[in-house]
C-alpha cells in the first residue's frame, strides 16, 4: 500500500472543524462538537474520524491526555488563507490577482463601507505600511 499523499486543501467539513480549532487554539473532539452550529447533528465517532484525517493531512497534531486527544493546529489560518487564495487565483482567475479583486469589488453585495475598507487596505499597501 502506498503512503497517503499529504493534501494541500481541506474539504468543506474539514475546514469547518479547522475554523473552530483555529478559534479555540486547541481542543478535544468534544470541544469541537460543542462549537458546531446548533442543530448540526454529528456523531462523536464521525467527528473523531475527521480529526484523525486532519492529523493524517498534517493540518493538526494531537497529544493524549488520559483517554482524550487534544488537537492543535499545525497550519496557521493566515497561511491556509493565502494558499487557498493563490490556488483560487490560479484556477479561476488565470493567475491574475487583479481579476480576482475586480470580481470581488464588482459584487453588488458589497457595502460602501466594505469598499472603503478595501480602498484603505490598498492605499496602505501602496505606501508599504503593513498596519
Amino acid at each position: 500500500m502506498r503512503p497517503k499523499k499529504k493534501a494541500e486543501f481541506l474539504t468543506e467539513v474539514e475546514l469547518e472543524f479547522m475554523s473552530h480549532l483555529w478559534d479555540l487554539g486547541e481542543a478535544s473532539v468534544r470541544d469541537i462538537l460543542a462549537n458546531l452550529a446548533p442543530g448540526r447533528d454529528l456523531a462523536y465517532t464521525s467527528a473523531a474520524t475527521i480529526m484523525r484525517i486532519l492529523e493524517q493531512k498534517e493540518f493538526v497534531i494531537s497529544t493524549k491526555t488520559g483517554k482524550t486527544f487534544i488537537y492543535k493546529p499545525v497550519v496557521e489560518k493566515d497561511a491556509y488563507q493565502s494558499r487557498s487564495l493563490r490556488d483560487l487565483s490560479q484556477k479561476l482567475f488565470d493567475g491574475t490577482p487583479a481579476s480576482l479583486v475586480a470580481r470581488l469589488v464588482d459584487d453588488e453585495g458589497l457595502s460602501e463601507e466594505a469598499l472603503q475598507e478595501i480602498r484603505a487596505l490598498l492605499d496602505r499597501r501602496l505606501r508599504n505600511d503593513p498596519d
